[in-house]
């Protein structure tokens, strides 16, 4: 984690051997808005989490989120960026980890997504909303699937071909679902908060060993030049292609570090932030003995764990969350469902 009001130009650069990842636990959520840059582990996946909140603040407007289901199985990455910051984005905070535990042990999001977005509305936020992508990894196929909640578009790159595309429902090798929720008014896919009822989409695409996918806030791409051209998403995938090989094992701090020297500038003008997958295939790990003891008691609606940069990472620093009140049991009473999502036409 870096220090608050760390610069963005150090969060780039990487002097000294980065710190055992921390492993993110059967039915935790771990995340926050505070400053962050560090890697933290969840089955099939080595992921990368660098959040610099705007001038030097100690947590922003940019919200990122992980959750491990009760097996292992469904990992679930969310990364927001919300039209405000303060009071506001931690009452949004609060509301996000709430529904995301709801919905940890379940893997089709668009549903997850609806609920965001009716929740969203509901709150009292004075006309402020948030873009967001929410992908869920399904460990069992290495699927990974996205939901996109008017954000940027994640870069994707492709290992057996050695090429970055962006990634939407278009992009190749990726089959899209139609969305729920909404579907009478015909909007869809708008960021979180703007009109409540809208349906979601998602698309799923097979990840293979060593692909990277690579999620950001609208900082990058609204970056810029001396001349006043801005980045764009066509600016930043041209960059993401002249990645040479060193470089990709810490394919956002390089991208960050040609952002800036683009806007030539040491910070960037928002809270900037990246959220970078490494499929690594491998499979969930056995769980321990207090493993099984949090996964029964997870599927009983008994607790999990509530942990992350502002909260404390795991021992005595994390908080154990005791999701037993009757508006949050029903989703943690059953193991993870997986059940025929990617078949029938569920995907």
């Amino acid at each position: 984690m870096s220090a608050p009001g760390a610069g963005t130009t150090e969060l780039s650069e990487h002097h000294c051997p980065p710190p055992p990842a921390y492993s993110i636990a059967c039915m935790e959520v771990w995340g926050g808005s505070e400053a962050f840059d560090s890697a933290v582990s969840v089955p099939g996946n080595d992921v990368h989490v660098s959040c610099t909140p705007h001038e030097g603040g100690v947590s922003g407007g940019d919200l990122y989120y992980v959750s491990n289901c009760a097996a292992g199985l469904i990992t679930r990455f969310i990364l927001a960026d919300v039209s405000g910051h303060g009071e506001e984005v931690a009452s949004i905070a609060g509301e996000l980890r709430r529904i995301m535990r709801r919905h940890i042990n379940t893997a089709d999001q668009t549903r997850f997504a609806f609920e965001l977005n009716r929740a969203f509305a509901g709150l009292e936020l004075g006309g402020r909303f948030a873009t967001a992508i929410l992908a869920t990894y399904l460990s069992s196929t290495d699927h990974l699937l996205v939901c996109n909640a008017g954000h940027p578009r994640p870069l994707r790159y492709r290992r057996g071909t050695g090429g970055w595309t962006l990634l939407d429902g278009h992009a190749p090798g990726v089959v899209a679902s139609h969305g729920k929720g909404g579907d009478d008014t015909g909007v869809r896919n708008l960021p979180l908060g703007i009109l409540h009822p809208t349906a979601y989409e998602q698309y799923a695409l097979r990840l293979e060993p060593d692909d990277r996918v690579v999620m950001y806030t609208d900082a990058l791409i609204e970056a810029r030049d001396a001349a006043g051209v801005q980045l764009g998403e066509s600016g930043l995938l041209e960059m993401a292609r002249s990645l040479s090989e060193d470089e990709m094992a810490d394919a956002g701090a390089a991208l960050r570090s040609r952002v800036l020297a683009y806007a030539g500038r040491p910070a960037l003008d928002d809270d900037a932030t990246l959220v970078v997958l490494r499929h690594t295939a491998a499979d969930p790990a056995r769980p321990t003995l207090a493993g099984h003891v949090a996964r029964v008691a997870g599927m009983l609606g008994l607790g999990g764990v509530d942990s992350g940069p502002g909260l404390g990472e795991g021992g005595g620093g994390a908080i154990a969350h005791a999701a037993n009140s009757r508006t949050g049991r029903h989703r943690s009473r059953h193991s993870c469902r997986t059940d025929g999502l990617l078949g029938a036409g569920r995907l």
